[in-house]
């Protein structure tokens, strides 16, 4: 069974940095795109960052261009967000999402507050 395990997550003050990840398992991350999403609280899904199977192409949402690094590890088989200078508005459940046949992982909370 295909899963995605997201961790890293957690609460930090405005302008710190967080590392999430997500390692996969019955599949590997370079066989396909794979993406962050995020749901702040009482807001929908937001696509912020996808990086494509080859690791060739990278997206950002404006809201976290610039900010925000998606990367992957082909040995280890897990994908990563650098979050830095975060922002009270980064708030929300980060979730790790394959996308084609598409699977998504639990999430994991990151709190940005002062």
């Amino acid at each position: 069974e295909v899963q995605l395990v997201e961790s890293g997550g957690g609460s930090v003050q405005p302008g710190e940095s967080l590392r999430l990840s997500c390692a996969a398992s019955r599949f590997t991350v370079d066989t396909y795109d794979m993406s962050w999403v995020r749901q702040a609280p009482g807001k929908g899904l937001e696509w912020i960052s996808l990086i494509s199977s080859g690791g060739d192409s990278r997206w950002y949402a404006d809201s976290v261009k610039g900010r925000f690094t998606i990367s992957k590890d082909k040995v280890k088989n897990i994908l990563y967000l650098q979050m830095n200078s975060l922002k009270p508005e980064d708030t929300a459940m980060y979730y790790c999402v394959r996308e084609g046949v598409t699977y998504w992982g639990q999430g994991t909370q990151v709190t940005v507050s002062s």
